[in-house]
């Protein structure tokens, strides 16, 4: 049997890691996972505070899901997706039963892999229901890496692929703790988001604007919770110029934010809503694409655009049929969302104690940490787009002493453990954090 050090090496020589200059890299080597931990091969366990990547909601290793992978997996493991199949027929009445437009019109979903196929995808579909070509998505925003969904990505990792189609514009959303429009009020923050949002629907031509795609809450750029009244202000826009709103609930769905969907909490309807990551809770790969009927039904006529050799792949969809039940059965929403006041309340202290902390911020099970050099300038603890010492890797790594893994982005610190994690659990992921950033502090 391999060592840990050689395994490491053989990973080192071997694998590429995403979104990281690949020398030098260390990592535990992750064998097994249980509820809210995982192990690495020498033993050590560790507390999964980012939930893999905002994604094992249900915790690991959950014994109906690994049932259901299983038995699927001895039956079927294989069906082109134009059959039907029975655990894809499924799932989707279970997704248009927690939908947004349940007990209304309701919707059909289209399966992918992935969250970043799901919102390639749902473009596809806006701009063949629309005829219309241009593309409006939010700086700061991240939509996945494949062709079209790292060009719809506001943030730096869509670098590597420009230059991308002129068909994609960007505008500012809000972002109260550094307001990109000077506002001093959550209701400034607001109007002057909705009119900023006006005037590039005005220079763009909104009879040329086939759909909006926009995070509820942004996910991996920070956790930026919009001020009440933008989601609502911005689909009353969309609605008024014929403009499809897609929500990328990729992160923010199956009950991350303390409903099923961050679009419900928030009080708005999309047109379309994408998700992945927490519909199998991360056990296999999923994404889909909920299309509300009076779009999909314009399909019955004509081809649907987009089509995947594993979409609605029988062993995924059989997986996220057994996650939806398991959410139901245990009640793990409301797990979640109880969760927020132990995480609100605990990142408060954490925020009161070290100079570092610019802002504690979330809703839900889902929270971040922005830390900056002065509190009163705000100015980044590193660049947001550059880390160029690795400041920021000693943070991971002083949590990782601790037993605890989370990740971040930049200046940003995520904290989202599993929907299922206890409240202990979560106050030692806590207290752990408290103490990584002492240490941290100590070496700047």
């Amino acid at each position: 049997m391999s060592t840990t050090a050689e395994i490491q090496a053989k990973h080192a020589k071997y694998v590429l890691s995403p979104w990281l200059a690949q020398g030098g890299l260390v990592a535990p080597v992750i064998v097994k996972g249980e509820g809210s931990y995982l192990f690495d091969s020498d033993g050590k366990k560790y507390l999964d505070f980012g939930s893999g990547l905002i994604a094992v909601n249900l915790g690991h290793g959950h014994p109906k899901v690994v049932a259901a992978i299983q038995e699927q997996a001895s039956a079927l493991g294989y069906a082109a997706p134009s059959l039907f199949n029975d655990k894809r027929a499924l799932l989707g009445e279970e997704l248009a039963a927690m939908s947004p437009w349940a007990g209304g019109e309701g919707c059909r979903t289209f399966f992918t892999t992935a969250g970043a196929d799901a919102n390639d995808d749902a473009v596809r579909i806006a701009r063949a229901f629309t005829g219309r070509s241009k593309v409006l998505t939010a700086y700061r925003s991240f939509h996945g890496s494949s062709g079209t969904s790292i060009m719809l990505t506001g943030e730096d990792r869509r670098w590597g692929g420009e230059p991308g189609p002129p068909s994609i514009m960007r505008f500012f959303a809000p972002y109260p703790y550094r307001s990109p429009f000077h506002a001093t009020t959550p209701a400034e923050e607001t109007s002057r988001a909705i009119e900023h949002l006006e005037r590039v629907l005005m220079h763009e031509d909104p009879k040329r604007v086939a759909a909006v795609l926009i995070e509820p809450v942004v996910g991996s750029n920070g956790v930026i919770v919009y001020p009440e009244g933008y989601l609502a202000a911005l689909r009353a826009h969309t609605e008024k110029h014929g403009i499809v709103l897609i929500a990328d609930e990729v992160m923010t769905g199956f009950g991350r934010t303390g409903a099923a969907f961050a679009s419900q909490k928030f009080g708005i309807v999309p047109d379309m809503l994408t998700f992945a990551k927490g519909v199998t809770s991360a056990y296999l790969p999923l994404g889909g694409i909920m299309v509300r009927e009076k779009i999909a039904s314009t399909f019955d006529t004509r081809a649907l655009p987009c089509g995947h050799t594993y979409s609605g792949h029988p062993m995924c969809v059989a997986a996220g049929l057994a996650t939806l039940r398991a959410y139901k059965e245990e009640k793990v929403f409301e797990r979640g969302a109880a969760l927020e006041g132990v995480l609100r309340a605990g990142l408060a202290n954490i925020a009161e104690k070290h100079r570092t902390v610019g802002e504690a911020r979330g809703v839900g099970a889902f929270f971040a940490l922005e830390l900056v050099k002065d509190r009163s300038s705000k100015e980044p603890l590193v660049p947001w787009h550059g880390d160029g010492p690795g400041v920021m890797k000693n943070l991971y790594v002083e949590l990782r002493k601790r037993g605890v893994y989370t990740f971040g982005k930049f200046n940003c610190v995520m904290v989202a453990p599993p929907l299922t994690a206890s409240k202990e659990e979560v106050e030692e992921g806590l207290s752990a954090l408290d103490d990584a950033l002492t240490a941290f502090e100590a070496t700047l």
